[in-house]
């Protein structure tokens, strides 16, 4: 039940990144704060990690975000969305995450010249934020979710 939450959720995020380039902070700190206090309260993350996985992953998406936040890669949004998907898998899951979202992501630019040629106009439109062009800042949720989406099987 637990994952089904996170993936609605990260479905939303992805949603609003595609569309308007940017995640809501109620999104983000919200569920960032609700998965802190649970972490806190039951003394487990949402998928049932010990608290110590939780504090890890979040260090970890920290360390692997704001790198890419500070070089101008990454928006603060995704660094906040990270952090809260940490505070609610475990180190682990969060890892495989961030790998199927960079193997997304590089088979998007891989990809995005020959699909984008074949879209409607008003669906290229719509996902104009992951044109070809925009390569060097590409909306990143959206490649979150499809990490989550592999990773999915092998969360508690």
């Amino acid at each position: 039940m637990q994952s089904l939450v996170l993936l609605i959720w990260l479905t939303l995020c992805a949603a609003q990144d595609v569309r308007q380039r940017r995640i809501a902070n109620a999104m983000t700190l919200g569920v960032g704060a609700l998965a802190l206090v649970y972490l806190l309260y039951f003394g487990t993350t949402w998928t049932g990690a010990a608290a110590e996985q939780g504090g890890w992953a979040c260090l970890v998406a920290l360390a692997f975000t704001l790198p890419g936040y500070f070089m101008g890669r990454m928006g603060a949004g995704d660094v906040k969305l990270m952090t809260a998907l940490g505070l609610a898998t475990d180190g682990l899951s969060l890892l495989g995450i961030f790998i199927g979202a960079g193997v997304a992501s590089v088979v998007w630019i891989l990809l995005a010249p020959r699909v984008w040629l074949h879209m409607s106009q008003g669906l290229r439109h719509r996902l104009r934020y992951m044109a070809p062009s925009m390569s060097k800042k590409l909306p990143f949720a959206p490649f979150v979710l499809i990490g989550f989406l592999l990773v999915l099987p092998w969360i508690h």
